[in-house]
């Protein structure tokens, strides 16, 4: 156990905050495997400096993380460039609420049209305008320009193994019934 929670031989990185955190819960309860804390912590801050990164570039275009969500949604979706309110929480993974205050920001900064749907009269779709997509256009090219500088400490090689490991991973997470 110790092994896993002291720095390895020709390590290149030295110890982080993590690491220390590991040796004083070793130190305290040596009687627990704390190892997970290496993937689990890293992770976790490592989604955190990702996230603000991302953000910087969405408040350059005056979007939040959930607005540039539900128009890179509306975006995807190819021409009209239109989806309905639970279609688009579905492709951004919100709540039908949460998505409710998404929509009504965006439309207030008219950057998306709301109208009834043709064969619902009680359904909604929501649109991209094109002042609308034109700044998601612009905010997802340089969304894109900020995601390869963010991997750009990796190799190739490792950005492919980070991946499959990832997808594998968050498949067993969503799916359990895969990995059983």
């Amino acid at each position: 156990m110790v092994g896993m929670d002291a720095p390895q031989p020709n390590d290149p990185y030295p110890p982080d905050r993590v690491a220390r955190i590991q040796a004083d819960w070793h130190r305290e309860r040596p009687d627990l495997d704390v190892s997970s804390l290496g993937v689990i912590g890293r992770l976790h801050r490592l989604a955190d400096h990702l996230t603000e990164e991302l953000c910087l570039v969405y408040k350059r275009y005056g979007l939040g993380e959930g607005e540039f969500d539900v128009l890179c949604a509306l975006r995807r979706a190819g021409e009209p460039y239109e989806r309905a309110p639970g279609e688009l929480a579905a492709h951004t993974m919100v709540t039908t609420g949460a998505m409710t205050k998404r929509i009504d920001r965006l439309e207030r900064a008219g950057l998306v049209t709301r109208r009834r749907a043709a064969d619902d009269q009680r359904g909604r779709i929501v649109a991209l305008t094109g002042p609308g997509r034109e700044l998601i256009d612009r905010a997802f090219a340089e969304h894109m320009r900020n995601e390869r500088r963010l991997l750009g400490a990796l190799t190739p090689a490792d950005r492919e193994a980070l991946e499959r490991v990832l997808t594998g991973w968050v498949s067993q997470v969503e799916n359990p019934a895969l990995g059983a």
